[in-house]
């Protein structure tokens, strides 16, 4: 990562093997690249996506890993790494000949991180899927979007980053610390939809003491109340309102130009229904720049919605750095943010199989085994 803090990160010197696939696995090795880790991506000859903000920080090379000679390079490079990310069906790696068992016959504490989305196993664990597919199968998809209407996909922030994602870096870093201790590796199966399952707990939490019910748009949090929702204003564009405890809600009203005693009191269910036609007449008298000059400043939780442009230019994150312009590419910045870690100026992207000649040398191969290796069709030299 040229010109960037990432690898004096707190995982500088962390080593992590990355096979090349798409969604939460290249983004769970880009937060690795960004905390420091010396991240390595294996990608397959032939047309692949390009490399995006996933590929930051990263290094490539290319191993048809169908040819014995790119399977040992392979097993070369798992017997100096740290962790290794794989994202491709059960049982595949067994059968190339780099799975868990054939890596820590070489490597006994390296940290075999798989990424599914039905698991390891299971009566699912063999058949595809999407985003959409595992957050349909634990509630969470049922609980969003309008009452009576199909539900609306979250993109594929809840599955593919927040329950596959942040789980595996959860299991990946746990099991480093482990190893600190045993100085053993250990496997992390992160499963999609078991991750999603566990970002579900707050809701199961809220049902246990009877204050969720399965009927979308009848909770607190799902756009039934009227005080926690969005609503159109004179432009077409919207702003947010999220004023949950009662001093916020207040600030709001403050605001508005509505009779508090006719708009009646918050936590009224039976006028929420009429509250939020109150709402949506007065949000619609105004521009979303007009309302969001009224709220700033406030601590009534009423925000404007953004687009993702519009969010990087805004002085909320443009003074904190939060999203840089760097060439062709909007990218977040490094988070969490640590005190001993300098935020990125710039992020070198990876470039498919340009880093060959380095990787391999740093796992122990000489010129003439390289040379070899692209006379094999085993690494593919760009």
């Amino acid at each position: 990562m040229t010109d960037s803090p990432a690898k004096t990160g707190p995982l500088a010197g962390i080593m992590v093997i990355e096979l090349a696939g798409i969604g939460p696995g290249p983004y769970a090795g880009q937060l690795l690249a960004d905390m420091g880790a010396d991240v390595v991506v294996i990608d397959r000859p032939g047309r692949s996506l390009p490399k995006a903000v996933d590929g930051r920080g990263k290094k490539s090379i290319v191993l048809d890993l169908k040819k014995p000679e790119a399977v040992e390079a392979l097993l070369k490079l798992v017997a100096n790494a740290d962790v290794l990310i794989e994202g491709l069906r059960p049982g595949v790696t067994e059968r190339m000949g780099v799975g868990p068992e054939a890596c820590h016959a070489i490597n006994p504490g390296l940290i075999y991180g798989r990424m599914t989305g039905w698991g390891q196993s299971g009566p699912w664990s063999q058949m595809a899927g999407h985003d959409i597919n595992y957050i349909s199968m634990t509630g969470v998809l049922n609980a969003i979007g309008k009452k009576g209407q199909p539900p609306v996909p979250p993109l594929n922030m809840v599955g593919d980053f927040g329950g596959g994602s942040m789980f595996l870096m959860t299991g990946i870093l746990a099991a480093l610390i482990e190893r600190g201790r045993t100085g053993k590796g250990n496997v992390v199966d992160a499963a999609i939809i078991d991750g999603t399952h566990s970002l579900m707990s707050f809701v199961h939490g809220m049902a246990g003491v009877g204050q969720w019910q399965p009927k979308r748009e009848s909770n607190l949090l799902d756009g039934a109340a009227p005080f926690y929702r969005c609503y159109m204003t004179a432009d077409g564009k919207f702003m947010a309102v999220g004023c949950i405890e009662p001093q916020f809600f207040a600030a709001m009203m403050e605001r508005l130009p509505i009779d508090a005693e006719a708009f009646g009191a918050q936590l009224d269910f039976g006028s929420w229904a009429r509250q939020h036609e109150m709402l949506e007449d007065v949000f619609a008298t105004k521009t979303r720049d007009e309302w969001e000059a009224i709220f700033a400043g406030t601590d009534a939780c009423v925000t404007p919605v953004l687009d993702y442009v519009e969010a990087a230019a805004h002085p909320a994150n443009a003074e904190r750095q939060a999203v840089l312009q760097d060439g062709r590419w909007l990218h977040p910045q490094i988070a969490p943010r640590l005190a001993t870690q300098p935020l990125a100026t710039h992020f070198e992207i990876a470039t498919k199989g340009g880093d060959y000649a380095a990787i391999l040398a740093e796992a122990g191969l000489g010129e003439n085994d390289i040379s070899q290796l692209i006379a094999a069709g085993a690494v593919i030299a760009n």
